[in-house]
């Protein structure tokens, strides 16, 4: 256990949010400080072909030790965080043999990560979690996943007798800002298929994930002295609120789980003669998906309508549902689901209400399910991980190189 937390502390330490804002990529400089640090870390392990591109993209081979062809599999995970939350300065708590009742994160604040909030806490009583110290998020996603596949090699490497195909690796900067597989060559990295290791809680296996667009609207508005602005004064603040009253108010990230898509205006700024609205557009299903940017679109129409077309829209897809790229070969999730079964671990199949690298590098040529890394509570001061999810996750990872090599 000691190793890999030790591992896990000392990549959550280095500060790699990314930047949306920002046109280069690594999105931030900083994301430099664990890549470098990752290379070196391959090559000590005995790891092959380490290499990391101009964008900071890294692969590694660990080299077939079977005199037989089998699939080329890979594992993946992003080592940026978001920048929703801090990241700087990351002072990770360690809770061992965790009693089940609420966890003084920080006494000043007053901020506690509590069982009564947060049920999940309880699945993991005698167990060692790593909190945050409730100033900053904790990088579990998807540090975790890193920590993961680094131990996951290292042990195969020191257990020969584990018999396994050419395994390859990959490291990807943004992630968090939806790049992540922007620059990710899928044909240098020849797996057949891969995994991302950046899932949450034990046990969950994803191979079905939104379709996501994203959308922009601007409008123009006319500013009038307020005592003699009938007729003639068009409020952008306004139409604003009539965009956002168009929409279906339970379809919202708040009020949706599941399958269930939303719609998700994440960004408002304006003034009387300008307005801007930013939101997000998600949903499982393709053809419900198509549906709400065409309500989006007919919104929009009608008010342009009414004001003189004084709105523009643009809408830009992100990604697609990994589940059409996924299912023609749909042993590897049942590979995946094998090895947990081993493992005594019960998989968790359900759909991500979001997206991952492996969502686009499904549409680049590499299907990509999603395992669980172990954390809970991403992008804020609550995360936490259990060192025994991790210490599972290690385990699935060397159980699928073990299957693929043994069908």
């Amino acid at each position: 256990m000691q190793d890999i937390l030790d591992r896990f502390l000392g990549y959550v330490k280095i500060d790699t949010q990314s930047d949306a804002s920002s046109n280069t990529t690594p999105s931030t400089a900083k994301q430099w400080d664990l890549a470098n640090k990752l290379v070196a870390e391959l090559k000590d392990i005995g790891l092959e072909d380490v290499t990391i591109d101009n964008n900071a993209y890294i692969m590694a081979t660990l080299p077939s030790n079977i005199d037989k062809e089998v699939p080329i599999i890979g594992f993946i995970a992003h080592f940026d965080t978001t920048p929703d939350f801090s990241g700087t300065n990351v002072n990770p708590q360690i809770i061992r043999n965790y009693d089940g009742k609420d966890i003084v994160l920080n006494a000043e604040e007053n901020i506690i990560l509590s069982p009564d909030y947060f049920e999940d806490l309880l699945q993991y009583k005698g167990q060692t979690l790593v909190t945050t110290d409730g100033t900053t998020l904790l990088g579990a996603d998807d540090k975790a996943g890193i920590t993961e596949i680094v131990t996951a090699m290292e042990f195969l490497i020191a257990h020969p007798e584990i018999k396994h195909g050419k395994i390859r690796i990959g490291f990807t900067p943004d992630e968090e800002i939806g790049r992540g597989a922007h620059k990710f060559d899928v044909d240098k990295f020849g797996a057949e298929w891969a995994y991302t290791m950046d899932g949450s809680q034990i046990g969950e296996l994803e191979y079905e994930n939104f379709n996501a667009a994203g959308a922009h609207i601007t409008i123009q508005g006319k500013s009038v002295h307020p005592g003699y602005a009938k007729g003639k004064m068009i409020n952008a603040i306004g139409i604003a609120q009539e965009i956002m009253a168009a929409l279906p108010n339970k379809e919202v990230p708040e009020h949706t789980s599941g399958r269930e898509g939303f719609y998700h205006i994440h960004t408002i700024k304006g003034e009387i003669e300008n307005a801007e609205l930013g939101l997000i557009i998600r949903d499982h299903e393709r053809s419900s998906f198509e549906d709400r940017k065409k309500a989006l679109e007919t919104i929009v129409f009608r008010l342009n309508e009414k004001y003189n077309n004084c709105i523009e829209l643009s809408i830009k897809d992100q990604y697609y549902n990994m589940k059409e790229k996924v299912m023609p070969v749909y042993h590897i999730v049942e590979t995946a689901k094998e090895a947990m079964e081993a493992l005594n671990i019960t998989p968790i199949i359900k759909p991500i209400r979001g997206g991952t690298d492996g969502s686009q590098l499904s549409y680049m040529g590499l299907p990509c399910p999603n395992i669980f890394a172990g954390g809970h509570n991403f992008h804020g001061k609550y995360e936490y991980v259990p060192v025994e999810s991790m210490e599972k996750a290690v385990e699935v990872i060397v159980k699928i190189c073990e299957l693929t090599a043994t069908k």
